[in-house]
């Protein structure tokens, strides 16, 4: 595959849909690649990159930062309350707010460091008891305390259940934000990111499509 072709497929994609070339934001999920594919695809020009873990980013990002203008970093992994100031220094977006505790060691830690991340609300559109996020039904309720905190969410994230057809948690999530005054939507993955542009997504998180299988026994 690589990024040209993926790049080609999101600008299809965007053109059946009726929406503008360049709507949609290709975040390049680098987390657990090697150093090599993740430079190879800088020097292509990618500037949006995911990662998953605080430590890896810390470890690999700041030299390439110096490197190559303009990268912004996207946290699309968990993030552990006691890492949020870190993460907060460190990347440009968040997309796993999912519980109080984290939105508060946020709060602290954008007023501390004056430093403010574009925040998502992760929702577990499927409710599933083994992952993240805030249920459907009560995300209006979070989103008010959330809000109380002084935090500015500015979009949803989902992660469909990887059994079931992606667009009715697609269109879920897209429902849940257009009524909550929400403009972004992360959603769609290497499987599925087409079907996601044309179901509203603005936010795009393609990995293995891009650099190719990952060998997690070499990192985590």
């Amino acid at each position: 595959m690589g990024l040209d072709d993926i790049k080609r497929r999101i600008y299809a994609a965007e053109a059946a849909a009726g929406r503008a070339k360049g709507s949609v934001e290709l975040i390049a999920v680098s987390k657990v690649q090697p150093a090599e594919r993740v430079e190879a695809v800088l020097a292509e020009g990618q500037r949006i990159f995911g990662e998953n873990y605080v430590q890896e980013a810390q470890a690999k990002w700041p030299e390439w930062r110096s490197r190559f203008d303009g990268v912004k970093l996207h946290m699309i992994g968990p993030l552990q309350s006691n890492k949020a100031k870190l993460a907060v220094g460190m990347f440009d977006a968040i997309h796993t707010l999912d519980r109080m505790s984290l939105a508060r060691k946020l709060a602290t830690a954008i007023e501390t460091l004056d430093r403010a991340a574009d925040l998502f609300v992760q929702v577990n559109t499927g409710d599933e008891p083994q992952k993240a996020g805030i249920l459907p039904e009560e995300l209006s309720g979070f989103l008010e305390q959330v809000r109380a905190l002084n935090l500015k969410p500015q979009g949803l994230m989902c992660i469909p259940p990887e059994s079931e057809d992606p667009v009715p948690h697609f269109r879920m999530l897209k429902k849940l934000a257009e009524a909550e005054g929400l403009e972004k939507l992360s959603m769609g993955m290497s499987a599925d990111f087409e079907t996601a542009i044309a179901e509203g997504a603005t936010h795009i998180r393609v990995g293995s499509a891009i650099f190719g299988a990952r060998d997690y026994s070499a990192k985590h």
